[in-house]
């Protein structure tokens, strides 16, 4: 009786041991995989080379002020929060401006954004401090009437005055427009959000969860690579909305706005999908209720499949694991 008892328990152990080395086997394949298509966040942002302590002081204390908007009400920060787990977007499906007027697209998250190749969702702006410039002009957003009165407001405030001669040293002028952009664009290139996957693309193979390691190798296996890969897993492509079914909502033709060209209709820049869990609503109109919901649209209208809700729940799961870790309170699901 013994002896079968110790036979069932090396039995046992050895069944255990080897269905622990097969997963383990298989988590290093897939780690090797994910590497050929995505990319640990990177330690700087692009243009970060030139960053000062001063300027990025700078940009910060210009991010946060509400007197950038023409009634005082407004900063970078409403429609952009930060700390306190807020995932640098408000949450809205589209964001109300300084005088109460709601914008027509969903407002992006500025984490991580600096890795993108162009900003705004028709990718009119070609990089941070380009993006910059327009929300304080925007008569819906901040509402200033033009850069003259931006320069003219901040001019009258002597610790602007003292620390855009800090920041910019080496210019003659150094409050001037330009260099009011390129300050917020040095504050928003410290704004990094590394991830539990970053430590499982390093190696580190308990970093992921059994059902999100699922969601990532359906996530490869079903080609959202496609569009979602690099660092931030998109954010460097203008793709079409609505390649093999027409997008929900067509009264936005996306790119269109800027250039007018029929071929740009209904092209929108791909979102970047790290802290995707946690910058809902989706969409660049808001429209997506919950993640589970987009990842169904996404996969019937851009990739011609029918998701199985298992592996909906699995992707939903993973993109949960792209959350930064000083956001990450994990994802509820609908």
């Amino acid at each position: 009786m013994n002896q079968k008892i110790s036979l069932a328990v090396v039995s046992f152990l050895f069944l255990f041991l080897f269905g622990a080395s097969v997963q383990a086997d298989k988590t290093d394949r897939l780690i090797r995989k994910a590497n050929r298509y995505f990319e640990a966040l990177p330690q700087t942002m692009p243009g970060s080379e030139n960053d000062t302590p001063a300027r990025i002081e700078l940009g910060k204390q210009l991010y946060f002020d509400t007197r950038l908007s023409i009634n005082d009400t407004q900063s970078c920060a409403s429609c952009h929060p930060l700390g306190d787990g807020r995932g640098g977007m408000d949450n809205l499906p589209t964001s109300p401006g300084a005088r109460g007027e709601l914008g027509d697209r969903n407002t992006p998250t500025v984490l991580n954004a600096g890795w993108q190749s162009s900003q705004f969702w028709d990718g009119r702006a070609a990089d941070l401090a380009d993006q910059a410039r327009e929300p304080i002009l925007n008569p819906i957003e901040m509402g200033m009437p033009d850069e003259e009165s931006v320069v003219k407001k901040l001019g009258a405030i002597p610790e602007y005055i003292e620390a855009f001669a800090k920041a910019f040293p080496e210019h003659a002028s150094p409050l001037s427009y330009a260099n009011l952009t390129e300050a917020i664009a040095a504050f928003e290139r410290t704004l990094r959000s590394e991830s539990r996957f970053d430590d499982f693309m390093g190696g580190e193979k308990t970093a992921l969860t059994t059902q999100e390691q699922s969601g990532l190798n359906s996530f490869i296996r079903h080609n959202c690579i496609r569009c979602h890969d690099g660092p931030v897993l998109g954010g460097t492509l203008i793709e079409k909305l609505g390649v093999y079914e027409d997008y929900h909502n067509t009264e936005d033709q996306g790119r269109y706005r800027v250039t007018g060209d029929d071929e740009d209709r209904m092209m929108f820049k791909v979102a970047s999908l790290r802290n995707v869990a946690v910058t809902g609503p989706w969409f660049h109109d808001g429209s997506g209720k919950s993640l589970e919901e987009v990842i169904r649209i996404m996969g019937r209208i851009q990739l011609e499949i029918e998701l199985k809700d298992d592996e909906i729940a699995d992707i939903a799961a993973f993109l949960g694991a792209l959350t930064g870790k000083s956001l990450e309170s994990g994802y509820s699901g609908e």
